[in-house]
């Protein structure tokens, strides 16, 4: 790692981008003061959402849970429920075991080292150093896509992001920029311009506070070849088949378990189709293999569709009752009305298929783009595995 923050005078250009963030950056939530719990809470929600998305996010998140103290108190079930429809649940999990491990272990006080906050659980290179440097102005830099792609571009880096010996170069790049300047403000303003200037496909070029310092604008370098990309690979689509099992107004949902994807929510019964099943015969295996139960007449409900960040899923959706109409409750299994459901962590495919129910028929999703940690992926998407009795993601 090179050597970071190192004293010395700030270059040109570190000034230039320094009072254009002083003028030009947007009013986040997050910003004002260095108040580590939402600085910390805005970085994980801000790994796989864009900026615009990540607000109304942040603020319910910290509506709910305002400080570190009410985080840890809290249970599982509501962290996972206020972390609904973000995604990546082991961001969540991570997140209140962080809480409770401060709180319990440090007396609620926070490390203020990039290199001590990287021992608290789910905290990454990433996530530890932008912290640092925001919450407690410690010089180091935090090396995300934005950054690198900025700094790429500065100086005409033709390799790939993803390759160590280029972020290698790359972070050298930075932390001479950061020399001379406050760790917290150059982070964000790096962040900044690429978020709204430098962007991936359509940079703003002629209104960069920088341009006259940056190789690619001045060689006239293709601002689409720098940095290089990694070749895109074809997302998988995993089919299956759910079952909404009702009796009397109410249907069976299940707990994922808590490690693995999706970690702790609540699903209907289904899994993944085997061979040359049809789907029909794929959700009455599914709900006898996961639960014991048998279903009587079923009616096809339609087709739940998804995209996660590496995968897709096309989940057929029945409906019907048990056979017999009173058999036991499968431990570890609730009946619950739809609205009662609703109560719960659910993913959101299952949150799809209860919309099919209700008799509407929800908006596609797909995963999103946030800042992405340009060194160890802090939760990469997964794709949806098997388990032993055909679990898939709903």
């Amino acid at each position: 790692m090179p050597d970071e923050g190192r004293p010395g005078p700030p270059t040109p250009r570190s000034r230039a981008l320094g009072r254009w963030f002083d003028r030009s950056a947007r009013p986040l939530p997050w910003r004002g003061r260095p108040d580590p719990y939402r600085i910390w809470i805005a970085e994980v929600i801000l790994q796989q959402t864009r900026v615009d998305q990540a607000i109304p996010a942040y603020r319910r998140f910290v509506r709910r849970f305002p400080t570190l103290r009410a985080l840890a108190r809290a249970t599982g079930p509501q962290v996972l429920k206020a972390w609904q429809g973000m995604g990546y649940y082991a961001r969540a999990r991570h997140l209140h075991r962080t809480a409770r491990q401060l709180i319990e272990l440090h007396g609620g006080r926070w490390p203020r080292r990039a290199a001590e906050l990287e021992r608290l659980p789910g905290i990454g290179p990433y996530i530890a150093r932008a912290l640092a440097a925001q919450a407690f102005g410690e010089p180091v830099v935090a090396l995300e896509a934005n950054g690198l792609r900025v700094a790429a571009r500065w100086v005409g880096e033709p390799g790939r992001i993803d390759r160590p010996h280029v972020r290698a170069r790359l972070a050298a790049v930075l932390a001479r920029e950061l020399a001379g300047q406050p760790p917290g403000r150059f982070a964000e303003a790096v962040m900044e311009l690429g978020e709204t200037v430098c962007t991936p496909r359509a940079p703003r070029c002629p209104v960069c506070p920088v341009a006259r310092y940056c190789r690619l604008r001045r060689e006239g370098l293709d601002p689409h070849r720098i940095p290089a990309r990694r070749p895109r690979a074809r997302r998988p689509i995993h089919r299956g088949a759910i079952v909404a099992l009702v009796r009397r107004g109410r249907y069976l949902v299940q707990r994922r378990p808590l490690e693995g994807l999706l970690g702790g929510l609540w699903e209907l019964p289904g899994g993944h189709r085997e061979g040359l099943e049809t789907p029909e015969a794929t959700a009455r295996r599914e709900l006898r293999e996961e639960t014991g139960l048998t279903a009587g007449p079923l009616e096809h409900r339609g087709t739940i569709r998804h995209s996660y960040s590496h995968f897709a899923v096309e989940l057929d959706l029945f409906r019907g009752p048990p056979k017999p109409i009173d058999a036991p409750t499968p431990p570890g299994r609730r009946w619950l009305t739809l609205a009662e459901a609703r109560k719960l962590p659910l993913p959101k495919a299952t949150e799809k298929a209860l919309d099919r129910l209700e008799g509407r028929v929800s908006p596609g999703s797909g995963s999103r783009r946030g800042r992405r940690s340009a060194s160890t992926p802090e939760a990469p998407g997964a794709p949806a595995r098997r388990s032993r009795r055909g679990r898939t993601a709903a």
